[in-house]
């Protein structure tokens, strides 16, 4: 028997900040059969001053590319700050889906059917890219950020009690329903955003499934501190594990709260 599936408004939303000279590659290098199902493509730049926002309208209507919007922060929000904005507009939008894409062209869009399709057959509620599932170190992740990768996943799935393979890629997709179950909105500003919303996902009950993704790692600047960001990942779990044991309160963890 053939499983029937829903019809599904598909947003593919690409973070972008100081992605002049990417974002454009970002866009091409989507599939023609996933641009083809995808209800709405949007760009927000989190107020680069490298002219992003300008030339990504440029790109917008001198390519005649009407499922592109393209946004800008008047104000630079975070790396997670500007995912809360992305993920509210999608759901204000009515879409089913949303798919992040960076703007530096660090995950590869050629992955997205792979990444949609768990989501497209409910099949999950969120979808994480895995580097570690492929051959990190082949795609030329730096030996030291493969095993700072290594250990803090080791430790975050033994105090979650999940078997995931990676914590720390940015490559997600996520059903909107599901968004609106957890108070993402109540999660970090930062890059650990990531970590916070997976704990979220995860001791709600919800579905999170894995697909490899490749690796790579280009020319572009690395604006993540490990030193900073292994801290707020740590703090982050054991924050968990605190609210949890009823030790101490965490709005990002109360699913009583308002997202």
């Amino acid at each position: 028997m053939v499983k029937k599936t829903s019809v599904k408004k598909i947003a593919v939303f690409i973070i972008a900040y100081q992605a002049v000279k990417t974002f454009d590659e970002v866009i091409r290098r989507i599939p023609k059969e996933v641009y083809g199902k995808v209800n709405e493509i949007f760009l927000i730049d989190d107020s680069s001053d490298d002219n992003t926002y300008y030339a990504a309208l440029g790109y917008k209507y001198r390519n005649a590319l009407k499922k592109l919007n393209v946004y800008r922060n008047p104000k630079n929000l975070g790396y997670g700050g500007n995912q809360k904005k992305g993920y509210n507009y999608a759901i204000k939008k009515g879409q089913d889906i949303v798919v992040m894409l960076h703007g530096d062209a660090q995950y590869a869009p050629e992955a997205l059917g792979k990444m949609l399709q768990p989501l497209i057959d409910d099949e999950a509620d969120m979808v994480n890219g895995s580097r570690m599932m492929g051959h990190p170190l082949k795609g030329g992740m730096p030996v030291y950020k493969f095993l700072g990768n290594r250990f803090l996943t080791f430790i975050q799935n033994a105090l979650l009690g999940s078997k995931l393979s990676e914590f720390h890629s940015g490559y997600r997709a996520y059903s909107c329903h599901a968004l609106k179950k957890v108070p993402f909105n109540k999660c970090s500003d930062d890059f650990h955003f990531d970590t916070e919303i997976l704990i979220q996902f995860h001791s709600r009950g919800l579905r999170i499934k894995e697909v490899p993704i490749p690796t790579f790692y280009g020319d572009e600047i690395s604006r993540v501190k490990s030193i900073t960001y292994g801290f707020n990942v740590l703090r982050s779990i054991f924050q968990y594990v605190l609210h949890k044991k009823g030790m101490a309160y965490y709005e990002k963890y109360d699913f009583k709260m308002p997202g």
